[in-house]
């Protein structure tokens, strides 16, 4: 009994060595998005709602291509445990394969939007860049894929400072191409909106390239080259990525799906409850990052301990994971709590955005510790080969009952934009204490399963 203090200092130090890349990654991912808009800035509102609906259009197709690959997240982490190096490359073998397979009716949905984006109905000074960009940035499509695939595996050996470094690199790069493409800087022509679409594809090109060296790099440092027995496609593994991946992919289109309809309704609301409503989802996103960070740890680390036959360090690692996640979220609701004005501020000073901000930033507060649970409990249940749960969950929670009674409150009873978050907000509960128990009840299993 008096190593179990140590164990658990020893595994939670393991845990938070892997976490803290892995947000720093998610918060990378999301500051390539943010350093586009800023950097069009100068061109007028039309270039930048061009970019935001570009990106906009362009995530919903990739982002379902990007969870496809989360299968991996299984596999190789548990593979890693039972110290199986040519099985973890044998599974990112079998990643790269789905992700050129995927990247063929992923690129062509959004060339397909791309032609039709100006019938539409949006103002031609949007659509017209907007149509140029979605169909420049479709070239990072491929790139942007075999990156996700190679980042699941980097992150399942434990090699996810890697990820971090690649991002800071990437966002430069994006930055300094933005500046040179948009304006003509550095003997480039001055491209506009096109020229920031091929910043972000140069970026992407990047990503993809840095990790697969940095791959290559690191097994052949341990002495298992990554290339020497590179494995062909074998349908039976591509189908058990599938049959992880695509309910993981699900969910991810479903959330996101979930997300983006609500705006989508929001924008029938006043510009103040749609700007006011865009501010809080900001910082709604932003504090998502560390929790996804932190679940993607919780995948790998079950998965490592479930590989090794160590099913109670398969237990502990998720309920610290949760531990972490919702720790964070408890903090940021109450940051949210105490100092709403000057985070509002922040983004607006008009005094009816002031008004309504904080009332809209205490309803956040109110799901932010449930969305921890449901963030981490998804990628712990992951760990353990079960990513059906949360697409099920997700779909009944959001579809069948939060997003209907937003709804209903919204334009039914006038609530305006606390009636749709009050329905975000019962979804996020329902989908977090659905996922916990089942985390609980799977986690429960495991370890009799071990004893047995």
């Amino acid at each position: 009994m008096e190593k179990n203090p140590a164990n658990w200092k020893a595994e939670l130090r393991a845990m938070t060595a892997l976490a803290v890349p892995v947000v720093l990654s998610e918060l990378g991912w999301m500051a390539m998005g943010v350093v586009d808009t800023l950097m069009v800035g100068r061109l007028g509102p039309a270039a930048i709602g061009a970019v935001a609906l570009g990106n906009a259009l362009y995530y919903t197709p990739s982002i379902f291509g990007m969870g496809l690959l989360l299968g991996l997240d299984t596999l190789v982490a548990q593979a890693y445990g039972r110290q199986d190096h040519d099985e973890c490359h044998r599974w990112l073998a079998q990643g790269v394969y789905l992700a050129l397979i995927a990247a063929v009716p992923i690129t062509l949905v959004i060339a397909l939007t791309s032609l039709t984006l100006t019938h539409f109905g949006i103002a031609s000074a949007v659509a017209g860049p907007a149509s140029v960009y979605l169909r420049l940035v479709n070239w990072s499509t491929l790139p942007l894929l075999l990156y996700g695939a190679t980042r699941r595996y980097l992150q399942g050996v434990g090699q996810a400072r890697v990820i971090t470094l690649t991002y800071v690199v990437a966002n430069l790069v994006n930055w300094i191409g933005n500046w040179a493409l948009i304006y003509g800087k550095l003997g480039a022509p001055a491209m506009g909106v096109a020229g920031s679409a091929l910043s972000t594809v140069l970026s992407r090109l990047v990503m993809a390239a840095a990790l697969l060296g940095f791959a290559w790099r690191y097994e052949r440092s341990r002495g298992h080259p990554l290339f020497h027995h590179w494995a062909a496609p074998q349908w039976k593994r591509l189908r058990e990525l599938l049959r992880l991946g695509a309910p993981a992919a699900g969910q991810v289109l479903l959330e996101v799906g979930a997300w983006n309809l609500a705006t989508f309704a929001a924008s029938y609301l006043t510009p103040v409850e749609l700007a006011t409503h865009q501010i809080v989802l900001n910082y709604a996103s932003l504090t998502y990052m560390v929790p996804l960070g932190v679940s993607a740890a919780a995948a790998v680390s079950v998965g490592h301990a479930l590989g090794a036959g160590d099913r109670a360090r398969a237990q502990r690692a998720g309920w610290m994971a949760l531990a972490l996640g919702t720790g964070f979220m408890l903090l940021a609701a109450l940051a949210f709590l105490l100092w709403p004005r000057p985070l509002i501020a922040l983004f607006s000073r008009d005094p009816r955005v002031l008004a309504l901000g904080p009332k809209l930033l205490a309803i956040v507060a109110c799901f932010e510790v449930f969305d921890g649970i449901q963030t981490v409990s998804t990628g712990a249940l992951r760990g353990l080969g079960e990513t059906r749960a949360p697409m099920w969950a997700n779909l009944v929670a959001y579809f069948v009952l939060g997003l209907p009674l937003g709804f209903f409150l919204c334009f039914g009873l006038k609530r305006g934009i606390y009636g749709l978050w009050i329905g975000l907000t019962v979804a996020l509960i329902l989908i977090a204490l659905a996922l916990v128990a089942r985390w609980r009840r799977d986690a429960r299993k495991t370890l009799a399963a071990g004893s047995a």
